[in-house]
């Protein structure tokens, strides 16, 4: 028996906990998404053919991945 590393419970194998290692996975890819995700619109070409909501999203995004650069 030891800890899991990643929810720092006690794990019954001498391994992560199965369900944290995939939360923890998903979680990477979802944050290597929204850094990516100006790329894959290609915006600096047709960002007027954006939607208000899309837009918006992305900002909110830029923000938040600039906010963690600065961090």
């Amino acid at each position: 028996m030891k800890l899991c590393n990643i929810c720092h419970k006690i794990s019954a194998t001498n391994k992560d906990h199965i369900d944290c290692v995939q939360k923890r996975s998903i979680e990477l890819e979802d944050e290597n998404f929204k850094n990516e995700i100006t790329e894959k619109l290609n915006l600096s070409k047709n960002n007027q053919d954006l939607g208000v909501e899309i837009k918006a999203i992305l900002g909110h995004l830029t923000r938040e991945t600039n906010q963690k650069d600065s961090s």
